[in-house]
C-alpha cells in the first residue's frame, strides 16, 4: 500500500531538495566571517596607532612645553581611537552572535552584560549612540581649533548639524525599538500587559 501524503503538504520527493536548499541557505551565514575577522584585523592597527599617538604625547610632554591646547587635542584623539574600538567590539561580537552563530559564553565571568539581551534592533541602538559619542569627539575637536583660520563657520555649522541628525537618528532608532518590543511576548511568555503564568480555563461538560 502507498502511504498517504499529508493534506496540503507537498510531496515526500519535493521535501528532501526544499529542506537541503534550506540548509544551505542556513550555512550561507558563514560568508560573513571573514568579515568580522577583518574588522579584528582594523582592531589591531587602531591598538597600533593609540600606542603611536600615546609614545607622541609622552615625548611631547615630557621632553618639552607644549600648549594646553595642543596636548587636550592629542588625548581627544585618543580617546576618539578608543571609542571607535569600542564600536568595532561591538561590531564584532554583537554581529557575529546575532546573524552568524552563537559564541556559548554563558556563565563566563568576562561576558559583556550587554549580549546577553543583543538583538539586531538593541545592536542598531548600542551603534547609534557608539556613533553619536564618537562625533561628540570630533565636534569638541572643531570647537578647540575654532579660533584657528582653517575652521570656517560654515564647517562648524555642518559638522554640529551632522552630530544632531545622529542624535536624531539614535532616538528614533529607540523609539521605533520600544514600539515593537510593546507588541512582543513578555520575558517569562506572557503578552504585554497580561498576567504571567496564568492558568488556562477549561470548560466542563
Amino acid at each position: 500500500m502507498h502511504q498517504l501524503q499529508s493534506v496540503g503538504g507537498p510531496p515526500n520527493g519535493y521535501r528532501s531538495p526544499l529542506r537541503r536548499l534550506g540548509y544551505v541557505m542556513f550555512l550561507s551565514r558563514w560568508i560573513q566571517a571573514p568579515l568580522y575577522l577583518g574588522l579584528i584585523v582594523a582592531q589591531v592597527v587602531y591598538v597600533w596607532r593609540f600606542m603611536a599617538e600615546l609614545i607622541h604625547l609622552v615625548q611631547l610632554g615630557f621632553g618639552g612645553k607644549p600648549a594646553e591646547t595642543t596636548v587636550m587635542l592629542i588625548v581627544l584623539g585618543l580617546v576618539d581611537v578608543v571609542m571607535i574600538s569600542n564600536l568595532l567590539i561591538m561590531v564584532i561580537v554583537g554581529g557575529y552572535e546575532t546573524f552568524v552563530s552563537r559564541l556559548r559564553i554563558e556563565g563566563h565571568p568576562d561576558q559583556p552584560q550587554w549580549l546577553s539581551h543583543v538583538n539586531a534592533n538593541v545592536l542598531k541602538v548600542k551603534l547609534a549612540m557608539a556613533i553619536i559619542g564618537i562625533s561628540s569627539i570630533h565636534l569638541l575637536q572643531i570647537f578647540i581649533n575654532a579660533a584657528r583660520p582653517a575652521v570656517t563657520d560654515r564647517e562648524l555649522l555642518w559638522k554640529t548639524l551632522i552630530h544632531l541628525t545622529f542624535i536624531l537618528s539614535a532616538v528614533a532608532l529607540a523609539i521605533i525599538d520600544r514600539i515593537m518590543l510593546g507588541g512582543r511576548p513578555g520575558r517569562f511568555g506572557q503578552q504585554a500587559g497580561g498576567p504571567a503564568n496564568a492558568p488556562s480555563r477549561v470548560s466542563v461538560a
